[in-house]
């Protein structure tokens, strides 16, 4: 997959609502989203000197983060996720794993693995000590458009959870919103351009772009609530 635009901004719920409303008309939502919104929850990890999240916070320009990722709590569908961003844009490499994989990685194990992503992360885990470190769950909304590749997400009610040995739980879970209350975020990614439709319809010189990180945000969040 090449790099791809992708664009953030914080909104009030009736803000998404309002931008969500005016592209119906122009864009699809996506196949896999079945009533209104299917739940993310993600496993990410960082290594002995929290890199991942020092370099978040600084703006480094070539980053990368490693997750696990379900969908509505089913284990049916496990992905081994790497996000990178190099100059302001995105890639995102993805395989599935096995439920044992999935195990051996929460539990800091070095797992025996098939596909050459969860290998990377499995060195990563004996050379840099990269681990479980937090969960990150929110609601999605999500809508494409094949002009462009637009996907247009909004993710609301964003929580995080300090115990990642949790990740496979459906109901034992202690999340604790990490976001301002009534805050959401909107996430707009694409390929080479943006079509000018949609720029009007969301109103585009209205928005103003900021730096989100729900991994950011969710660990900050939880030192907070820890002090």
């Amino acid at each position: 997959m090449e790099y791809r635009h992708e664009l953030k901004f914080q909104m009030t719920r009736a803000g998404l609502e309002k931008i969500r409303y005016r592209l119906e008309p122009f864009l699809n939502y996506d196949v896999h989203q079945k009533g209104s919104f299917y739940t993310v929850r993600s496993l990410y990890f960082d290594d002995f000197y929290d890199s991942c999240l020092w370099e978040n916070e600084m703006g480094v320009d070539r980053r990368a983060k490693y997750r696990l990722r379900i969908y509505n709590g089913s284990t049916a569908r496990i992905h081994l996720e790497k996000k990178v961003k190099v100059h302001g844009m995105t890639k995102k490499e993805k395989e599935e794993i096995q439920p044992g994989e999935c195990m051996n990685f929460l539990s800091e194990d070095r797992p025996q693995v098939q596909g050459s992503l969860a290998a990377e992360l499995s060195c990563l885990m004996q050379l840099r000590g990269m681990k479980p470190v937090c969960l990150v769950e929110y609601d999605r909304c999500a809508m494409v458009g094949s002009v462009g590749n637009v996907r247009i997400t909004f993710d609301t009610d964003v929580r995080g959870c300090g115990l990642p040995g949790l990740f496979l739980e459906r109901d034992k879970v202690p999340f604790l919103p990490v976001m301002q209350q009534g805050m959401h975020v909107l996430e707009v990614k694409y390929d080479e351009f943006l079509p000018e439709y949609l720029l009007h319809a969301m109103d585009f010189g209205m928005l103003r772009r900021q730096s989100v990180s729900k991994y950011g945000m969710v660990r900050n969040g939880l030192a907070n609530v820890l002090q």
